[in-house]
């Protein structure tokens, strides 16, 4: 039998429930969205999300960092940013005789590179460096970035003027992807007539500390898979690899990140262990933007084919 969540578990699932509520009030969306949302925070993964301009992209953002009182910074990308403007440069300071470093806004708790696909590749590159082993290279010295550290990335699917195509290395490393739609008729209606709650950021009172964040992402690590469920997954992935719709199916690397994302869940859900279900619910985030379709496929609908054929471990 699988074994009961620790107080400290239940706590930190009814917390991050409270954060859940918040962002819910704040900017409309739907629960999935913002559950899937908390799920890369805690799993420290970086998240991508995709949706037309005014629909909350960035307020979500900011919501999110002030919720676990953490250092927010915003990027806008734009094809003439450098690499300095991201990480930062070193300044000759007069006063001391020396070269100082001034760090940029990659170095802050919470990062939202905005519109991402406007970068120049030379910029992207160090975005990437920075996300994946969540470190820089300034002058020939290497920086280590701080903790916690998860980039949320804009993307906007109508604009192609400026806009450089996402590389699949860059896509490969958001461990979820996400769909921002539009706000449900009567939300939008109440937006309208100013009765949905818009409150300034700087009035929001934190509801975790950055401390407890870090202690609840160490957590995750510790919530179990059990064979059952790992066998689960890795037919689901065989699958992809051999589907007649895809050209490639989900890597090792991209299934590893996809079951971190069910432990996060997991941990949301107040249980130390996952579920199949908590990898179905985060099938297409986790994996639609990490394979490869042939002509006139859709990856998510792919996946969800897949998913439906596959035997549910008991």
């Amino acid at each position: 039998m699988p074994n009961p969540a620790s107080t400290s578990e239940l706590n930190t699932a009814q917390l991050c429930r409270a954060v859940s509520e918040r962002l819910q009030a704040i900017v409309a969306t739907t629960p999935e969205r913002v559950e899937a949302l908390l799920v890369g925070l805690l799993a420290r993964g970086h998240i991508l999300i995709e949706g037309v301009p005014g629909i909350g992209k960035t307020l979500l953002a900011r919501v999110l960092a002030r919720a676990f009182a953490c250092d927010f910074k915003r990027i806008q990308f734009t094809n003439d940013l450098m690499p300095s403007d991201v990480i930062g440069s070193s300044i000759w300071r007069p006063e001391s005789g020396r070269l100082e470093f001034q760090p940029g806004p990659l170095f802050a708790d919470l990062v939202l590179a905005d519109e991402i696909n406007r970068s120049s590749p030379r910029t992207l590159s160090c975005l990437l460096e920075a996300m994946e082993i969540g470190q820089v290279s300034v002058d020939g010295r290497t920086l280590r970035l701080g903790e916690p550290f998860v980039v949320l990335a804009t993307r906007n699917p109508i604009e192609f003027h400026g806009t450089q195509p996402m590389p699949e290395a860059a896509l490969d490393r958001f461990m979820l992807r996400i769909s921002l739609g539009y706000p449900e008729d009567e939300r939008e209606i109440a937006l309208y007539l100013g009765e949905a709650d818009q409150p300034v950021d700087q009035e929001l009172e934190p509801l975790l500390s950055k401390a407890e964040l870090l202690a609840a992402m160490r957590m995750v690590r510790a919530v179990q898979v059990k064979y059952p469920v790992a066998a689960y997954g890795h037919s689901i992935v065989q699958a992809s690899r051999g589907h007649e719709g895809l050209s490639l199916g989900a890597s090792p690397r991209a299934a590893m990140s996809w079951f971190m994302a069910g432990r996060a869940r997991a941990l949301l859900h107040g249980r130390q262990y996952v579920l199949p279900d908590d990898l179905k619910v985060l099938l297409v985030p986790a994996l639609a933007h990490r394979v490869h379709v042939r002509a006139g496929a859709d990856a998510g609908e792919i996946l969800l084919e897949i998913a439906a054929k596959t035997a549910v471990p008991v």
